[in-house]
């Protein structure tokens, strides 16, 4: 059997991949990828839509992903997996599940990359000047180049990458304190005040809560990125487990911590210049821009980093399962599927060019087709552990993470994901994402429908 025969043999598994992934690279990937650029940029348009009350949309949003993180916890600990919770969907839901999840995923992911490479070229324009294309095509081709070179690579880049923005977040809440506290005598804010001020904590209704709930709820996709790296380390099982039960603290810290300063320090209508600086600048930080600048391009080329590796890996899952060209499942030498990296890098960068050349509408409606998948993503894995989750308990089997109230809390979250889908639709803002992820994910589980009936037809076939 040739080298390339032997890493595509028809029982792939995860453990074919390189395991270089070092424990401070799980645990700073199980740390901060919470932190997403979506934190610094997005968190202003749902503070000025909720006002103070942004806050309940935060801490629901966070407890969605908590109890998400559980669940996945729980099948990943039983049995790590690189393809991770499309591999889970397969085996609890059917065939036309994990197929359909991996490719809605993969979508996800493949479209991030444009998204983030676009962002961090127009930050590197403005600090450092020059065309923006060539910033855009130049973080993408570095990022391609660690990626392909090892998965050590990633994890080192991803590394340090986590390690700036936890800095970043805890060096801001404690001048957020400071300031509170009055220690800053040159600062326009102190005290605690916004948070009923101006116009009490929830100035435009509860109805703006549920609005700025919305946004929030994909503030943390990525969350779950460590279940698929974990597959990747030396002690999977030991890895995830670690990321799962820090999960509440790492949300109520980076996330519900940080907005809170914002909100106590600043009125909720006051955010000219993004959530952060403008509290930095109200404070009377110096170079307050540039510090934002340099922590944002950093969670952007983390979220960019992350989007290649994750898109790649679910690539791979896909083709060790017969869902994808089986030539994405071959490896390097130091177990990089590297055409898997490549063809999501493609296609990610042929994005990056529409983003350029394509009508600005024509690309909005292209991104709103992966808009809702990070619930889609959410409700599958809820679906998947309630089934495998009985069969866990039915044989007795006990992983380090376990699900709280099973199964009465994983049914009470499909319910609360499925009402969110469903405020969507009636929220304008939202609608478009919501129609477009459902034509997508409706054409991806059609497919992943006569996948699976083309399979049942094999045996009677032959």
């Amino acid at each position: 059997m040739s080298t390339t025969e032997g890493n595509v043999a028809t029982e792939a598994k995860p453990a074919e991949l390189g395991a270089n992934l070092k424990p401070r690279h799980i645990t700073m990937i199980s740390i901060a990828g919470v932190i997403g650029a979506g934190l610094f940029v997005g968190s202003a348009n749902a503070i000025t839509k909720a006002g103070p009350a942004v806050l309940i949309p935060y801490a629901m949003a966070g407890a969605l992903v908590v109890l998400v993180m559980r669940m996945l916890g729980e099948m990943a600990t039983a049995n790590p997996d690189t393809g991770s919770f499309s591999v889970y969907a397969d085996r609890a839901l059917g065939h036309w599940a994990g197929f359909s999840v991996g490719w809605l995923y993969w979508w996800f992911w493949v479209l991030v990359i444009p998204v983030e490479a676009t962002a961090a070229a127009t930050i590197l324009t403005d600090l450092v000047g020059g065309a923006q294309w060539i910033w855009a095509l130049a973080v993408t081709l570095l990022l391609t180049v660690t990626n392909l070179a090892s998965v050590g690579n990633y994890g080192e880049f991803e590394f340090w990458f986590a390690l700036i923005k936890v800095v970043a977040i805890v060096a801001f809440i404690l001048v957020g304190v400071a300031a509170m506290l009055g220690w800053f005598p040159d600062s326009q804010v102190s005290g605690i005040s916004h948070l009923w001020q101006p116009d009490g904590f929830m100035p435009n209704g509860f109805g703006a809560v549920i609005a700025g709930m919305l946004i929030t709820m994909f503030s943390f996709m990525g969350t779950e990125i460590v279940t698929i790296a974990a597959a990747e380390s030396p002690d999977p099982q030991r890895g995830i487990t670690r990321a799962v039960n820090s999960v509440i603290w790492r949300i109520s810290l980076f996330y519900i911590g940080s907005i809170f300063v914002v909100v106590a320090l600043m009125p909720y209508n006051k955010l000219d210049n993004g959530s952060y600086q403008s509290v930095l600048e109200a404070i009377g930080i110096p170079g307050s821009k540039v510090i934002m600048d340099i922590v944002i391009l950093t969670a952007v080329a983390s979220c960019l980093n992350s989007a290649l590796y994750t898109a790649s890996r679910m690539m791979f899952s896909l083709g060790t399962r017969g869902d994808a060209p089986q030539v994405v499942r071959r490896l390097s030498p130091k177990g990089v599927p590297w055409i898997a990296v490549l063809m999501s890098m493609v296609i990610g960068f042929l994005a990056v060019i529409g983003n350029y050349v394509l009508p600005d509408k024509i690309f909005a409606w292209l991104l709103a087709t992966s808009g809702a998948i990070a619930l889609f993503v959410y409700l599958t894995i809820a679906a998947s552990q309630l089934v495998l989750g009985r069969t866990l308990r039915h044989e007795g089997q006990r992983p380090p993470v376990r699900m709280w109230l099973f199964p009465y809390l994983t049914g009470a979250v499909m319910a609360f994901i499925i009402a969110v889908l469903l405020l969507m639709v009636f929220d304008p803002d939202q609608r478009q994402a919501i129609v477009f992820s459902a034509i997508s994910a409706v054409i991806i589980v059609a497919a992943g429908i006569v996948v699976q009936r083309r399979r049942r037809q094999v045996p009677a076939a032959a």
